[in-house]
Protein backbone atom coordinates (compact mmCIF):
# COMPACT_ATOMS: atom_id res chain seq x y z
CA UNK A 1 0.00 0.00 0.00
CA UNK A 2 1.12 3.24 -0.44
CA UNK A 3 1.25 5.90 2.52
CA UNK A 4 -2.00 7.05 2.24
CA UNK A 5 -3.62 3.60 1.57
CA UNK A 6 -1.35 2.55 4.81
CA UNK A 7 -3.53 5.78 7.10
CA UNK A 8 -6.88 2.86 6.51
CA UNK A 9 -7.81 1.85 9.77
CA UNK A 10 -9.14 -1.49 8.49
CA UNK A 11 -7.05 -4.21 6.50
CA UNK A 12 -10.35 -4.42 3.72
CA UNK A 13 -10.12 -0.58 3.21
CA UNK A 14 -9.51 -0.66 -0.24
CA UNK A 15 -11.94 -3.92 -1.56
CA UNK A 16 -14.59 -1.68 0.34
CA UNK A 17 -13.41 1.65 -1.47
CA UNK A 18 -14.02 -0.14 -5.34
CA UNK A 19 -17.35 -1.79 -4.02
CA UNK A 20 -18.88 1.95 -3.27
CA UNK A 21 -16.97 3.06 -6.33
CA UNK A 22 -18.88 -0.01 -8.33
CA UNK A 23 -22.10 1.11 -6.05
CA UNK A 24 -21.97 4.74 -7.23
CA UNK A 25 -21.05 3.56 -10.87
CA UNK A 26 -24.54 1.70 -11.00
CA UNK A 27 -26.64 4.87 -10.17
CA UNK A 28 -24.10 6.80 -12.65
CA UNK A 29 -24.89 4.42 -15.59
CA UNK A 30 -28.82 4.44 -14.85
CA UNK A 31 -28.92 8.43 -14.56
CA UNK A 32 -26.91 8.72 -17.60
CA UNK A 33 -28.81 6.26 -20.20
CA UNK A 34 -32.36 8.15 -18.65
CA UNK A 35 -31.01 11.23 -19.48
CA UNK A 36 -30.46 9.91 -22.64
CA UNK A 37 -34.18 8.77 -23.12
CA UNK A 38 -35.98 11.65 -22.10
CA UNK A 39 -36.66 12.47 -25.83
CA UNK A 40 -37.73 8.65 -26.40
CA UNK A 41 -40.26 9.03 -24.15
CA UNK A 42 -41.38 12.95 -24.43
CA UNK A 43 -41.76 11.53 -28.29
CA UNK A 44 -43.40 8.32 -26.98
CA UNK A 45 -46.21 9.20 -24.36
CA UNK A 46 -46.57 13.04 -25.49
CA UNK A 47 -44.87 14.49 -22.40
CA UNK A 48 -43.63 18.19 -21.99
CA UNK A 49 -40.09 19.43 -21.05
CA UNK A 50 -42.18 19.83 -17.52
CA UNK A 51 -43.43 16.49 -17.47
CA UNK A 52 -40.24 15.05 -17.54
CA UNK A 53 -38.23 17.48 -15.55
CA UNK A 54 -40.55 16.01 -12.76
CA UNK A 55 -40.02 12.35 -13.71
CA UNK A 56 -35.79 12.78 -14.00
CA UNK A 57 -36.16 14.54 -10.29
CA UNK A 58 -37.80 11.79 -9.24
CA UNK A 59 -34.26 9.76 -9.88
CA UNK A 60 -32.94 12.64 -7.58
CA UNK A 61 -35.95 13.10 -4.70
CA UNK A 62 -36.23 9.34 -4.01
CA UNK A 63 -32.42 9.47 -3.19
CA UNK A 64 -32.74 11.54 -0.45
CA UNK A 65 -35.07 9.26 1.59
CA UNK A 66 -32.36 6.41 1.20
CA UNK A 67 -29.70 8.25 2.10
CA UNK A 68 -30.83 10.09 5.26
CA UNK A 69 -33.02 6.91 6.89
CA UNK A 70 -30.22 5.11 5.94
CA UNK A 71 -27.51 7.59 7.65
CA UNK A 72 -29.95 7.55 10.19
CA UNK A 73 -30.36 3.97 11.13
CA UNK A 74 -26.66 2.76 9.42
CA UNK A 75 -24.55 3.11 13.09
CA UNK A 76 -27.49 1.16 14.82
CA UNK A 77 -28.05 -1.74 12.36
CA UNK A 78 -24.85 -2.08 10.79
CA UNK A 79 -23.87 -1.18 6.87
CA UNK A 80 -24.66 -4.77 5.61
CA UNK A 81 -28.38 -4.63 5.98
CA UNK A 82 -27.87 -1.52 4.04
CA UNK A 83 -26.38 -2.85 1.43
CA UNK A 84 -29.12 -5.71 1.17
CA UNK A 85 -31.86 -3.19 0.91
CA UNK A 86 -30.22 -1.16 -1.71
CA UNK A 87 -29.93 -4.23 -4.31
CA UNK A 88 -33.50 -5.30 -3.31
CA UNK A 89 -34.22 -1.50 -4.38
CA UNK A 90 -32.59 -1.48 -7.30
CA UNK A 91 -34.05 -4.81 -8.70
CA UNK A 92 -37.59 -3.56 -7.93
CA UNK A 93 -37.71 -0.09 -9.81
CA UNK A 94 -35.92 -1.93 -13.07
CA UNK A 95 -39.60 -3.91 -12.86
CA UNK A 96 -41.59 -0.66 -12.01
CA UNK A 97 -40.23 1.14 -14.95
CA UNK A 98 -40.63 -1.31 -17.16
CA UNK A 99 -44.06 -1.65 -16.90
CA UNK A 100 -44.58 1.49 -18.81
CA UNK A 101 -45.41 -0.35 -22.40
CA UNK A 102 -45.80 1.14 -26.10
CA UNK A 103 -49.26 2.64 -26.30
CA UNK A 104 -49.48 3.20 -22.53
CA UNK A 105 -51.58 5.82 -22.03
CA UNK A 106 -49.86 9.16 -20.92
CA UNK A 107 -51.09 9.16 -17.49
CA UNK A 108 -50.27 5.44 -16.83
CA UNK A 109 -47.13 5.62 -18.27
CA UNK A 110 -46.17 8.50 -16.37
CA UNK A 111 -47.04 6.83 -12.85
CA UNK A 112 -45.11 3.75 -13.67
CA UNK A 113 -41.98 5.77 -14.75
CA UNK A 114 -42.18 8.03 -11.87
CA UNK A 115 -42.26 5.86 -9.34
CA UNK A 116 -39.34 3.31 -10.97
CA UNK A 117 -37.60 6.18 -10.82
CA UNK A 118 -38.32 6.98 -7.18
CA UNK A 119 -37.40 3.98 -6.42
CA UNK A 120 -33.72 3.49 -8.49
CA UNK A 121 -33.24 6.90 -6.44
CA UNK A 122 -34.45 5.32 -3.07
CA UNK A 123 -31.55 2.40 -3.91
CA UNK A 124 -28.58 5.42 -4.77
CA UNK A 125 -29.35 6.94 -1.42
CA UNK A 126 -29.23 3.54 0.39
CA UNK A 127 -25.77 2.76 -1.09
CA UNK A 128 -24.49 6.39 -0.22
CA UNK A 129 -25.21 6.08 3.11
CA UNK A 130 -23.53 3.11 3.17
CA UNK A 131 -20.29 4.36 0.88
CA UNK A 132 -19.82 8.25 2.22
CA UNK A 133 -19.35 7.46 5.79
CA UNK A 134 -17.54 4.43 5.51
CA UNK A 135 -14.90 6.06 3.23
CA UNK A 136 -14.63 8.45 5.48
CA UNK A 137 -14.33 6.36 8.62
CA UNK A 138 -11.57 3.86 6.94
CA UNK A 139 -9.18 6.91 5.73
CA UNK A 140 -9.33 9.59 8.65
CA UNK A 141 -6.37 11.84 7.60
CA UNK A 142 -6.94 11.63 3.46
CA UNK A 143 -10.81 12.59 3.64
CA UNK A 144 -10.66 14.94 0.58
CA UNK A 145 -8.80 12.24 -1.33
CA UNK A 146 -10.83 9.44 -1.23
CA UNK A 147 -13.95 10.75 -1.24
CA UNK A 148 -13.27 12.38 -4.07
CA UNK A 149 -11.75 9.11 -5.74
CA UNK A 150 -15.03 7.11 -4.55
CA UNK A 151 -17.22 9.86 -6.39
CA UNK A 152 -14.88 9.59 -9.47
CA UNK A 153 -17.33 6.59 -9.99
CA UNK A 154 -20.48 8.54 -10.52
CA UNK A 155 -18.93 10.57 -13.85
CA UNK A 156 -17.51 6.95 -14.05
CA UNK A 157 -21.02 5.48 -14.53
CA UNK A 158 -22.04 8.56 -16.67
CA UNK A 159 -19.13 7.82 -19.21
CA UNK A 160 -20.48 4.38 -19.45
CA UNK A 161 -24.16 4.96 -19.60
CA UNK A 162 -23.65 7.72 -21.93
CA UNK A 163 -21.24 6.23 -24.13
CA UNK A 164 -24.23 3.40 -24.47
CA UNK A 165 -27.04 5.59 -24.85
CA UNK A 166 -24.90 7.39 -27.82
CA UNK A 167 -23.94 3.76 -29.59
CA UNK A 168 -27.08 1.66 -28.83
CA UNK A 169 -29.94 4.69 -29.04
CA UNK A 170 -28.72 6.75 -31.87
CA UNK A 171 -27.41 4.15 -33.88
CA UNK A 172 -28.72 0.77 -33.62
CA UNK A 173 -32.23 2.34 -32.04
CA UNK A 174 -32.35 -0.30 -29.36
CA UNK A 175 -35.27 0.46 -27.36
CA UNK A 176 -34.76 2.22 -23.95
CA UNK A 177 -35.75 -0.89 -22.01
CA UNK A 178 -32.71 -2.78 -22.87
CA UNK A 179 -30.85 0.59 -22.51
CA UNK A 180 -31.84 1.07 -18.85
CA UNK A 181 -31.49 -2.06 -17.99
CA UNK A 182 -27.85 -2.18 -18.33
CA UNK A 183 -27.62 -0.84 -14.74
CA UNK A 184 -28.57 -4.03 -12.98
CA UNK A 185 -24.91 -5.63 -14.37
CA UNK A 186 -22.77 -3.16 -11.83
CA UNK A 187 -25.27 -3.81 -9.62
CA UNK A 188 -24.79 -7.55 -9.55
CA UNK A 189 -21.45 -6.51 -9.09
CA UNK A 190 -21.54 -4.45 -6.17
CA UNK A 191 -23.33 -7.17 -4.22
CA UNK A 192 -20.45 -9.60 -5.01
CA UNK A 193 -17.95 -7.11 -4.04
CA UNK A 194 -19.78 -5.89 -0.62
CA UNK A 195 -20.79 -10.35 0.46
CA UNK A 196 -19.01 -11.14 3.17
CA UNK A 197 -17.02 -8.18 3.88
CA UNK A 198 -16.68 -6.53 7.82
CA UNK A 199 -17.35 -2.98 7.77
CA UNK A 200 -16.34 -0.66 10.92
CA UNK A 201 -18.43 1.78 12.70
CA UNK A 202 -18.09 5.19 12.30
CA UNK A 203 -15.37 7.41 14.57
CA UNK A 204 -19.15 8.96 16.59
CA UNK A 205 -20.91 5.17 17.10
CA UNK A 206 -17.08 3.38 18.38
CA UNK A 207 -16.97 6.29 20.92
CA UNK A 208 -20.51 4.97 22.04
CA UNK A 209 -22.03 8.27 21.55
CA UNK A 210 -25.66 8.27 21.25
CA UNK A 211 -28.09 9.45 17.94
CA UNK A 212 -29.36 12.89 19.58
CA UNK A 213 -25.54 13.76 20.58
CA UNK A 214 -25.09 13.00 16.45
CA UNK A 215 -27.80 15.02 15.71
CA UNK A 216 -26.89 18.44 18.23
CA UNK A 217 -24.65 19.93 14.95
CA UNK A 218 -27.69 19.72 12.82
CA UNK A 219 -30.34 20.92 15.15
CA UNK A 220 -32.72 23.11 14.53
CA UNK A 221 -31.03 25.09 11.76
CA UNK A 222 -30.08 21.68 9.90
CA UNK A 223 -33.50 19.96 10.17
CA UNK A 224 -35.08 23.25 9.06
CA UNK A 225 -33.80 22.85 5.60
CA UNK A 226 -34.21 19.63 5.18
CA UNK A 227 -37.62 19.32 6.98
CA UNK A 228 -38.57 22.34 4.27
CA UNK A 229 -37.60 20.21 1.47
CA UNK A 230 -38.85 17.16 2.16
CA UNK A 231 -42.48 19.50 2.54
CA UNK A 232 -42.73 20.76 -0.86
CA UNK A 233 -42.14 16.82 -2.15
CA UNK A 234 -44.84 15.73 0.20
CA UNK A 235 -46.83 18.14 -1.26
CA UNK A 236 -46.26 17.27 -4.73
CA UNK A 237 -47.37 13.80 -4.20
CA UNK A 238 -50.65 14.81 -2.18
CA UNK A 239 -51.76 17.75 -4.41
CA UNK A 240 -52.59 15.71 -7.05
CA UNK A 241 -54.98 13.55 -4.59
CA UNK A 242 -56.33 16.41 -2.12
CA UNK A 243 -56.26 19.41 -4.65
CA UNK A 244 -54.37 23.06 -3.25
CA UNK A 245 -55.03 21.65 0.37
CA UNK A 246 -52.10 18.98 -0.70
CA UNK A 247 -49.93 21.26 0.08
CA UNK A 248 -50.32 22.50 3.41
CA UNK A 249 -50.52 18.46 4.54
CA UNK A 250 -46.92 18.73 3.26
CA UNK A 251 -46.08 21.55 5.42
CA UNK A 252 -47.88 20.07 8.21
CA UNK A 253 -45.85 17.01 8.05
CA UNK A 254 -42.32 18.90 7.75
CA UNK A 255 -43.52 21.02 10.46
CA UNK A 256 -44.06 17.66 12.89
CA UNK A 257 -40.46 16.33 11.36
CA UNK A 258 -38.92 19.67 12.60
CA UNK A 259 -40.51 19.41 16.16
CA UNK A 260 -39.47 15.29 15.91
CA UNK A 261 -35.90 16.82 15.11
CA UNK A 262 -36.09 19.12 17.82
CA UNK A 263 -37.11 16.54 20.31
CA UNK A 264 -34.15 14.33 19.22
CA UNK A 265 -31.65 16.98 19.74
CA UNK A 266 -33.24 18.74 23.08
CA UNK A 267 -34.33 21.39 21.03
CA UNK A 268 -30.74 21.92 19.99
CA UNK A 269 -29.69 25.05 17.78
CA UNK A 270 -26.83 23.42 16.15
CA UNK A 271 -24.39 24.55 14.02
CA UNK A 272 -24.75 27.85 11.98
CA UNK A 273 -21.72 26.44 9.74
CA UNK A 274 -23.07 23.53 9.17
CA UNK A 275 -26.25 24.95 7.79
CA UNK A 276 -24.52 27.02 5.65
CA UNK A 277 -23.21 23.94 3.93
CA UNK A 278 -26.65 22.18 4.27
CA UNK A 279 -27.61 25.29 2.30
CA UNK A 280 -24.90 25.46 0.04
CA UNK A 281 -25.24 22.06 -0.93
CA UNK A 282 -28.79 22.14 -1.62
CA UNK A 283 -27.67 24.94 -3.76
CA UNK A 284 -24.88 22.01 -5.09
CA UNK A 285 -27.30 19.57 -5.97
CA UNK A 286 -29.51 21.80 -8.21
CA UNK A 287 -26.96 23.09 -10.35
CA UNK A 288 -24.79 19.40 -10.25
CA UNK A 289 -27.45 17.15 -10.91
CA UNK A 290 -30.02 19.10 -12.25
CA UNK A 291 -28.01 20.27 -15.26
CA UNK A 292 -26.08 16.59 -15.52
CA UNK A 293 -30.02 15.28 -15.86
CA UNK A 294 -30.86 17.80 -18.42
CA UNK A 295 -27.39 18.71 -20.47
CA UNK A 296 -27.07 15.94 -22.91
CA UNK A 297 -31.11 16.56 -23.66
CA UNK A 298 -29.86 20.46 -24.39
CA UNK A 299 -26.81 19.94 -26.22
CA UNK A 300 -28.11 17.31 -28.40
CA UNK A 301 -31.25 19.82 -29.30
CA UNK A 302 -28.97 22.95 -30.11
CA UNK A 303 -26.22 20.29 -32.04
CA UNK A 304 -27.43 17.20 -32.63
CA UNK A 305 -28.91 14.32 -30.43
CA UNK A 306 -25.55 12.16 -31.00
CA UNK A 307 -23.34 15.07 -30.54
CA UNK A 308 -25.27 15.91 -27.30
CA UNK A 309 -24.31 12.67 -26.04
CA UNK A 310 -20.64 12.60 -26.99
CA UNK A 311 -20.22 16.03 -25.08
CA UNK A 312 -22.23 14.85 -21.70
CA UNK A 313 -19.26 11.25 -22.09
CA UNK A 314 -16.44 14.23 -22.95
CA UNK A 315 -17.50 16.37 -19.64
CA UNK A 316 -18.16 12.61 -17.35
CA UNK A 317 -14.41 12.04 -18.63
CA UNK A 318 -12.78 15.42 -17.39
CA UNK A 319 -15.06 14.72 -14.01
CA UNK A 320 -13.08 11.46 -13.86
CA UNK A 321 -9.95 12.19 -14.28
CA UNK A 322 -9.90 15.16 -11.90
CA UNK A 323 -11.33 13.73 -9.09
CA UNK A 324 -8.34 12.17 -8.56
CA UNK A 325 -6.30 14.70 -8.83
CA UNK A 326 -7.86 16.26 -5.29
CA UNK A 327 -5.33 15.24 -3.34
CA UNK A 328 -2.39 16.98 -5.21
CA UNK A 329 -4.36 20.26 -5.45
CA UNK A 330 -4.59 20.42 -1.59
CA UNK A 331 -1.12 19.29 -0.91
CA UNK A 332 1.21 20.65 -4.12
CA UNK A 333 -1.00 23.46 -5.05
CA UNK A 334 -2.05 24.57 -1.49
CA UNK A 335 -5.77 25.10 -2.23
CA UNK A 336 -7.79 24.46 0.85
CA UNK A 337 -10.68 22.54 0.43
CA UNK A 338 -13.13 25.61 0.94
CA UNK A 339 -10.69 27.42 -1.81
CA UNK A 340 -11.21 24.70 -3.88
CA UNK A 341 -15.11 25.10 -3.92
CA UNK A 342 -14.88 28.71 -4.37
CA UNK A 343 -12.39 28.21 -8.03
CA UNK A 344 -15.32 25.69 -9.25
CA UNK A 345 -18.06 27.74 -8.70
CA UNK A 346 -16.73 30.55 -10.19
CA UNK A 347 -15.47 28.11 -13.45
CA UNK A 348 -19.05 26.53 -13.42
CA UNK A 349 -20.69 29.77 -14.10
CA UNK A 350 -18.33 31.01 -16.48
CA UNK A 351 -18.70 27.76 -17.71
CA UNK A 352 -22.79 27.43 -17.92
CA UNK A 353 -22.82 30.78 -19.53
CA UNK A 354 -20.25 29.50 -22.16
CA UNK A 355 -22.54 26.48 -23.19
CA UNK A 356 -25.30 28.94 -23.60
CA UNK A 357 -23.71 30.64 -26.77
CA UNK A 358 -22.28 27.52 -28.47
CA UNK A 359 -22.81 26.95 -32.34
CA UNK A 360 -20.46 24.15 -33.47
CA UNK A 361 -18.84 20.98 -31.31
CA UNK A 362 -15.46 22.72 -31.18
CA UNK A 363 -16.75 25.48 -28.89
CA UNK A 364 -19.18 23.34 -27.00
CA UNK A 365 -16.36 21.22 -26.04
CA UNK A 366 -14.06 24.22 -24.87
CA UNK A 367 -17.54 25.14 -22.99
CA UNK A 368 -17.99 22.44 -21.09
CA UNK A 369 -14.57 22.00 -20.08
CA UNK A 370 -14.92 24.73 -18.15
CA UNK A 371 -18.14 23.57 -16.98
CA UNK A 372 -16.97 20.35 -16.46
CA UNK A 373 -13.73 21.64 -14.28
CA UNK A 374 -16.26 23.43 -12.51
CA UNK A 375 -18.72 20.86 -11.23
CA UNK A 376 -15.88 18.21 -10.69
CA UNK A 377 -15.26 18.87 -6.61
CA UNK A 378 -18.22 20.31 -5.63
CA UNK A 379 -19.88 16.84 -4.32
CA UNK A 380 -17.34 15.09 -2.52
CA UNK A 381 -15.16 17.99 -1.31
CA UNK A 382 -18.58 19.46 0.35
CA UNK A 383 -18.87 15.84 2.02
CA UNK A 384 -15.34 16.14 3.18
CA UNK A 385 -15.78 19.65 4.80
CA UNK A 386 -18.53 18.32 6.81
CA UNK A 387 -16.63 15.35 7.94
CA UNK A 388 -13.92 17.11 8.94
CA UNK A 389 -15.38 19.74 10.90
CA UNK A 390 -18.23 17.76 12.59
CA UNK A 391 -17.22 14.61 13.51
CA UNK A 392 -19.31 13.71 16.08
CA UNK A 393 -21.92 13.54 13.33
CA UNK A 394 -20.79 10.25 12.80
CA UNK A 395 -22.86 9.16 9.24
CA UNK A 396 -25.96 11.66 10.54
CA UNK A 397 -24.54 15.00 8.70
CA UNK A 398 -23.04 13.79 5.60
CA UNK A 399 -26.03 11.68 4.87
CA UNK A 400 -28.59 14.14 5.85
CA UNK A 401 -26.24 16.43 3.48
CA UNK A 402 -26.01 13.85 0.49
CA UNK A 403 -30.33 13.81 0.95
CA UNK A 404 -30.36 17.83 0.76
CA UNK A 405 -28.34 17.86 -2.34
CA UNK A 406 -30.06 15.03 -4.08
CA UNK A 407 -34.12 16.60 -3.31
CA UNK A 408 -33.04 19.66 -4.04
CA UNK A 409 -31.71 18.00 -7.31
CA UNK A 410 -34.90 16.56 -7.89
CA UNK A 411 -37.31 19.26 -6.46
CA UNK A 412 -35.47 22.49 -7.76
CA UNK A 413 -32.98 21.48 -10.40
CA UNK A 414 -34.35 19.21 -12.44
CA UNK A 415 -37.76 20.16 -12.44
CA UNK A 416 -37.12 24.00 -12.57
CA UNK A 417 -34.99 23.27 -15.66
CA UNK A 418 -37.69 22.05 -17.30
CA UNK A 419 -40.12 24.58 -16.52
CA UNK A 420 -37.55 27.50 -18.10
CA UNK A 421 -37.29 25.50 -20.71
CA UNK A 422 -41.12 25.43 -21.48
CA UNK A 423 -41.54 28.95 -20.31
CA UNK A 424 -38.27 30.36 -22.51
CA UNK A 425 -39.71 27.82 -25.28
CA UNK A 426 -43.36 29.04 -25.55
CA UNK A 427 -42.47 32.65 -25.46
CA UNK A 428 -39.75 32.65 -28.07
CA UNK A 429 -42.06 30.69 -30.80
CA UNK A 430 -45.34 33.18 -29.46
CA UNK A 431 -43.23 36.21 -30.52
CA UNK A 432 -42.24 34.38 -33.90
CA UNK A 433 -45.28 33.46 -35.22
CA UNK A 434 -48.36 33.78 -32.37
CA UNK A 435 -50.35 31.42 -34.95
CA UNK A 436 -47.74 28.85 -34.76
CA UNK A 437 -47.11 28.92 -30.88
CA UNK A 438 -51.02 28.51 -30.87
CA UNK A 439 -50.76 25.06 -33.48
CA UNK A 440 -47.39 23.67 -31.33
CA UNK A 441 -48.26 24.45 -27.68
CA UNK A 442 -48.36 22.06 -25.05
CA UNK A 443 -52.08 20.70 -23.64
CA UNK A 444 -51.39 21.74 -19.94
CA UNK A 445 -49.42 24.81 -18.71
CA UNK A 446 -46.06 24.13 -16.65
CA UNK A 447 -45.78 24.77 -13.15
CA UNK A 448 -42.80 25.31 -11.06
CA UNK A 449 -43.14 26.16 -7.29
CA UNK A 450 -44.33 29.74 -6.83
CA UNK A 451 -43.22 31.15 -10.13
CA UNK A 452 -46.43 31.93 -12.91
CA UNK A 453 -47.98 28.97 -15.25
CA UNK A 454 -45.91 28.62 -18.43
CA UNK A 455 -47.08 26.79 -21.72
CA UNK A 456 -44.46 25.10 -23.27
CA UNK A 457 -43.79 23.26 -26.82
CA UNK A 458 -45.47 20.43 -27.22
CA UNK A 459 -42.87 17.27 -26.82
CA UNK A 460 -44.51 15.03 -29.18
CA UNK A 461 -44.86 17.22 -31.93
CA UNK A 462 -41.58 18.80 -31.13
CA UNK A 463 -40.04 15.44 -31.26
CA UNK A 464 -41.95 14.26 -34.87
CA UNK A 465 -40.05 17.46 -36.35
CA UNK A 466 -36.90 16.60 -34.63
CA UNK A 467 -36.76 13.16 -36.53
CA UNK A 468 -36.69 15.09 -39.67
CA UNK A 469 -33.74 15.59 -41.39
CA UNK A 470 -32.53 19.72 -41.28
CA UNK A 471 -32.81 19.86 -44.72
CA UNK A 472 -36.26 18.57 -45.17
CA UNK A 473 -37.98 20.45 -42.25
CA UNK A 474 -40.43 23.40 -43.52
CA UNK A 475 -39.97 26.71 -42.34
CA UNK A 476 -42.78 26.32 -39.78
CA UNK A 477 -41.05 23.29 -38.29
CA UNK A 478 -37.73 24.74 -38.45
CA UNK A 479 -39.00 27.94 -36.38
CA UNK A 480 -40.67 25.15 -33.83
CA UNK A 481 -36.89 23.59 -33.22
CA UNK A 482 -35.48 27.83 -33.20
CA UNK A 483 -37.42 28.51 -30.70
CA UNK A 484 -37.06 25.38 -28.70
CA UNK A 485 -33.39 25.83 -29.46
CA UNK A 486 -33.69 29.58 -27.36
CA UNK A 487 -35.61 28.53 -24.69
CA UNK A 488 -32.08 26.04 -24.22
CA UNK A 489 -29.76 28.83 -24.27
CA UNK A 490 -32.07 30.76 -22.09
CA UNK A 491 -32.39 28.42 -19.59
CA UNK A 492 -28.80 27.49 -19.30
CA UNK A 493 -28.23 31.22 -18.52
CA UNK A 494 -30.68 31.60 -15.68
CA UNK A 495 -28.83 28.02 -14.39
CA UNK A 496 -25.65 30.13 -14.33
CA UNK A 497 -27.12 32.56 -11.23
CA UNK A 498 -26.38 29.49 -8.87
CA UNK A 499 -23.18 28.76 -9.10
CA UNK A 500 -22.32 32.61 -8.88
CA UNK A 501 -25.06 32.28 -5.85
CA UNK A 502 -22.32 29.60 -4.55
CA UNK A 503 -19.15 31.36 -5.32
CA UNK A 504 -20.00 34.07 -2.96
CA UNK A 505 -20.72 31.80 -0.04
CA UNK A 506 -17.42 30.14 -0.50
CA UNK A 507 -15.38 33.57 -0.32
CA UNK A 508 -17.15 34.03 2.90
CA UNK A 509 -16.20 30.77 4.26
CA UNK A 510 -12.74 31.21 2.94
CA UNK A 511 -12.56 34.08 4.80
CA UNK A 512 -14.36 33.04 7.93
CA UNK A 513 -11.20 30.02 8.36
CA UNK A 514 -8.99 32.13 7.33
CA UNK A 515 -10.22 34.65 10.50
CA UNK A 516 -10.24 31.39 12.97
CA UNK A 517 -6.77 30.13 12.20
CA UNK A 518 -7.08 28.21 8.87
CA UNK A 519 -9.31 25.27 7.63
CA UNK A 520 -8.06 22.09 9.48
CA UNK A 521 -10.04 18.86 10.06
CA UNK A 522 -11.19 18.64 13.99
CA UNK A 523 -11.05 15.11 15.86
CA UNK A 524 -13.42 13.68 18.27
CA UNK A 525 -10.48 13.40 20.95
CA UNK A 526 -10.43 17.88 20.44
CA UNK A 527 -13.93 18.14 21.32
CA UNK A 528 -13.71 15.92 24.04
CA UNK A 529 -11.10 17.79 25.69
CA UNK A 530 -12.92 21.12 24.91
CA UNK A 531 -15.64 19.77 26.96
CA UNK A 532 -17.91 19.75 24.35
CA UNK A 533 -19.21 16.69 23.33
CA UNK A 534 -21.99 17.01 24.26
CA UNK A 535 -22.85 21.06 22.57
CA UNK A 536 -22.92 21.93 19.39
CA UNK A 537 -20.49 23.82 18.04
CA UNK A 538 -21.03 26.89 16.52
Amino acid sequence: MSSTDAQAIAPNAQRLLWAGFMAILAAGVGFAVRGGILDNWGAEYGFTASDLGVISGAGLTGFCFGIIIGGVVADIIGYGWLVVAAFAFHVVSAFVTFGATDGMAKDTAYQFLFWGTFLFAVANGTLEAVANPLIATLFPNNRTHYLNILHASWPAGLILGGAMGWILDDYYEVGWKIQLGLFLIPTVIYGVMFLGQKMPKSEASAQGLSLGTMFKDVGLLGGAVVCFLLAIFLGGIFEPLMGASGAYAGYAIGALLWVGVGMITGFSTGSFLLFVLFVTHALVGAVELGTDGWIQNITGNILTSGQGKMLFVYTSAVMFGLRFCAHFIETKIGLSPVGLLLLCAVMACIGLNLTSMVNSFAFAVLALTVYGFGKTFFWPTMLAVASDRFPRTGAVAISIMGGIGMMSAGLIGSPGLGYFKDCYAGEALQETDAALYAEYQAAEPSKFLFLPEATGIDGKKLGDITKVDKAERSEDEAKVVEASITGDRKTLVTDSYIPAAMAVVFLLLLLYFRNIGGYRSISLAEIAEAGEMGTAES
